[in-house]
């Protein structure tokens, strides 16, 4: 198992999955702290990759396209503080933050994981139920029906329509979108045989967003909802071709059995464990518990 342990969060991998809880670090935003620990199986993985710093590096996880419904919905606008797949690494863990890199990218390896886009949601998205108000409303979910509630600042025209409930089986389309600079953000339902859309101040389906410090917990509402809808891969998937006819029983032996197990990257790893051991960066422990889960791969 490899572990980092950090005062902006704690990065664990234990072949399976990493697993990232977020620490208490002022720098931590709200997003990461109301989304908890998030658990990645290896097959969500894509890359992860240690970008040393002078002041400070960072380990940077970087999941399949279509993988995790948050990063789906904010579509990379999500603030530095706010990315829970970016964890600050002080200068003295680097090598640490090296050897956990080196541990994921040949799980990876091993497993032979693809890291081309995902037509499945691999991630379960933030618990509900969940409420969180910013911007001129408040939106509370609880797996099934949506309710959007209005404050003080809501445009009077939207206001005076009073509260809107509806199911997120009503919902075609949600939409997250970040305040930048003197344009305001949003967070947008889209119901089914909706016309087009009014401007967000109007809009009584849509909560419109400021600039303030919990707007980005509007994307966990967003994410919630995207992932109980069906995949945006799923509507463009083409038709499955005809399933072949199956081999007879002796020509199908080798497929049956898998891919073999490339034996010359599993003696490198064991040589490159060996190293860290060595030099310290690994202990007695860690080196047997690591050198015991690559030769159960022999």
């Amino acid at each position: 198992m490899a572990e980092i342990i950090q005062k902006d969060g704690t990065w664990t991998f234990d072949g399976d999955a990493v697993r990232i809880v977020p620490g208490r670090d002022k720098g931590v935003g709200l997003l990461r702290q109301h989304l908890g620990e998030v658990a990645v199986p290896l097959r969500a993985i894509a890359g992860i990759s240690h970008e040393p710093g002078r002041k400070a590096g960072r380990l940077r996880l970087r999941l399949r396209d279509g993988a995790d419904p948050l990063l789906q919905v904010t579509g990379g606008r999500l603030p530095e503080a706010s990315d829970p797949y970016r964890l600050s690494v002080e200068p003295d863990r680097t090598g640490v933050a090296e050897y956990f890199v080196d541990e994921v990218r040949h799980a990876l390896l091993l497993d032979q994981v693809d890291p081309g886009p995902s037509d499945a949601y691999l991630l379960p998205g933030p618990s509900v139920p969940i409420s969180v108000g910013a911007g001129d409303g408040t939106v509370a979910f609880d797996g099934d029906r949506l309710l959007l509630d209005w404050n003080w600042t809501t445009e009077e025209a939207k206001r005076s329509g009073g509260p809107r409930e509806f199911r997120v089986g009503d919902v075609r389309a949600v939409e997250w979108s970040p305040s930048r600079g003197l344009e305001n953000g949003w967070l947008r339902f889209t119901l089914a045989g909706a016309t087009a859309a009014a401007a967000p101040k109007y809009d009584p389906h849509t909560v419109e967003l400021f600039g303030f410090k919990k707007d980005p917990l509007m994307a966990l509402v967003a994410a919630a909802v995207a992932v109980r809808m069906p995949h945006p891969a799923a509507a463009s998937a083409p038709e499955p071709a005809p399933a072949p006819a199956a081999l007879p029983l002796a020509e199908s032996g080798p497929a049956l059995a898998g891919e073999p197990v490339d034996h010359d990257t599993l003696l490198r790893r064991l040589r490159e464990l060996g190293e860290l051991h060595q030099t310290g960066i690994l202990t007695a422990e860690e080196f047997s518990a690591a050198k015991a889960a690559v030769l159960g791969r022999f």
